[in-house]
């Protein structure tokens, strides 16, 4: 299974027409489980050749709320209430990664998800455990997703 899951237009991580976004491609590769593999330009920098530490914040914290998205049609939209990352190791600037998230418990309005960055040669180099919340209701029925851009698009 590898279903491509929708990008939006002006996501900081997953935006398609962000002019300062990282563009990531997200693709549903086991049920509660997303994949991307991507590579980061120099403007996301910290140290020299060192990827910035909220950038990698920002890239696992996405990752772990689209391990619940679900179905295209009838998405789960939840947003971050608790977030514990973890650097282990520097993340370069430039090299190829691979990024990991997996759906963990799920209540009605609640879920738990991980998330993890690796090398290419399968090393560990930041992880986080995440406690998601559902975005309201209220507010997912009067965003209108299509104006947003949220679709599937061609690779």
């Amino acid at each position: 299974m590898r279903a491509k899951q929708p990008n939006s237009r002006h996501c900081f991580v997953c935006g398609v027409e962000n002019p300062i976004g990282l563009h990531i491609k997200f693709y549903e590769t086991a049920p509660g489980e997303v994949t991307a593999d991507f590579c980061l330009p120099i403007n996301y920098q910290g140290y020299p050749g060192i990827v910035h530490g909220g950038v990698i914040a920002a890239i696992l914290d996405e990752a772990a709320g689209r391990a619940h998205m679900g179905p295209v049609d009838t998405p789960r939209f939840l947003f971050t209430a608790k977030m514990d990352v973890r650097y282990r190791k520097n993340v370069p600037i430039e090299q190829p990664l691979r990024l990991v998230g997996r759906a963990g418990p799920t209540k009605s309005r609640t879920a738990e998800a991980s998330s993890a960055i690796y090398d290419l040669q399968g090393t560990l180099l930041a992880d986080a455990d995440v406690l998601l919340v559902n975005v309201p209701e209220r507010m997912i029925q009067s965003t209108d997703l299509s104006a947003l851009g949220w679709k599937v698009y061609p690779d």
